[in-house]
């Protein structure tokens, strides 16, 4: 019997095949030329992918990492949400569609997709990727400005990643109220940076501030208990790096981790995870140590030893992100 291909694995195939057509020198200096822009201060008023090469080369760097970063953040929905499935879906500043593909990896099932973006050889590269899974064939691409004057439709989701390191203050806070006053559930994802979670914890207020409950990472929807300045909340993801990945950072890893942070928020009940793993899981001899962010709200650490019995298992097979305590039901 022959089974349809996982959604990561159908978009990695497709990505490769529009390597082929491009010269892996020319595709390494677009994605460098890229990625030091995408780190600078960058003005709404310029796309940053210029052309079909910048698209290709910068797609194939960036999807499968952007996918595993917003699958993992879907997936702590589902978790915590998990009789609710999407019926429509707006992808903000989606680009190629990494987090459609992530959105049709968590819930596969036929739904309205719409994917803006400013970038025209972004949306036309997407749509090429999309023809790949016949669950994303319909998916509309459509050219708006990502800022003030953005406007979304009425939809059960929306999903806003990598996008708000792009906008100045205003336009971020504007973009999350636009977000919220259309989505039944909104996710944000960023770079899992100082500054990335920074922006994260402003969108998260905001979100809260419009009748959001938060559905995860936290197990709650107060304020953040991690004093500014002196951590940040992220979280990471394995993913597998392509040939382009290889030649551009060196070294020979079949994977690389991308660091992310995120943030889950419903206008419908949930149910967060008790605490979450917020540092990756110490395992010492007889022991695991296990950082957590807890319901008070409260960051601990708890000790789980062998005396624990079948917790103690769990615990050590427990990763960074994962809720806490495991769920026994399940």
């Amino acid at each position: 019997m022959n089974h349809p291909a996982a959604p990561a694995d159908t978009l990695r195939a497709a990505l490769a095949g529009l390597l082929d057509g491009l010269p892996p020198r020319q595709a390494a200096a677009a994605v460098e030329r890229l990625i030091a822009s995408y780190r600078g201060a960058t003005p709404t008023h310029a796309p940053i992918l210029r052309d079909r090469a910048d698209v290709v080369a910068y797609a194939a760097y960036r999807m499968p990492a952007t996918f595993e970063a917003v699958h993992a953040a879907l997936e702590a929905l589902a978790e915590a949400a998990p009789e609710w499935a999407p019926a429509s879906h707006v992808d903000v500043g989606g680009g190629t569609g990494a987090a459609t593909w992530a959105v049709s990896a968590t819930w596969p099932a036929e739904r309205s997709v719409t994917v803006l973006d400013w970038a025209e050889p972004a949306l036309a590269l997407g749509r090429e990727i999309a023809a790949a899974d016949p669950a994303l064939r319909d998916v509309r691409w459509q050219r708006s400005r990502i800022g003030s004057a953005l406007s979304i439709e009425s939809t059960d989701l929306v999903t806003i990643s990598y996008v708000l390191n792009e906008l100045a203050e205003a336009d971020r806070a504007t973009l999350v109220d636009t977000a919220a006053s259309a989505a039944q559930a909104v996710v944000i994802v960023e770079p899992g940076t100082p500054d990335g979670y920074t922006r994260l914890i402003e969108a998260r207020q905001r979100l809260i501030a419009a009748g959001f409950r938060i559905a995860a990472p936290c197990p709650h929807s107060a304020a953040c208990p991690i004093v500014p300045g002196t951590d940040w909340c992220h979280f990471s993801t394995r993913v597998s790096r392509s040939s382009l990945h290889r030649q551009i950072k060196g070294g020979s890893l079949a994977y690389e981790d991308e660091k992310f942070a995120y943030v889950a928020a419903t206008r419908f009940p949930v149910a967060p995870a008790p605490s979450r793993v917020v540092r990756k899981p110490q395992i010492r001899k007889g022991q695991v140590l296990l950082d957590l962010c807890e319901t008070d709200p409260a960051l601990t650490r708890t000790t789980v030893t062998k005396r624990h019995g079948d917790l103690y298992k769990a615990a050590r097979d427990t990763a960074w992100g994962d809720p806490w305590p495991p769920d026994t039901d399940a």
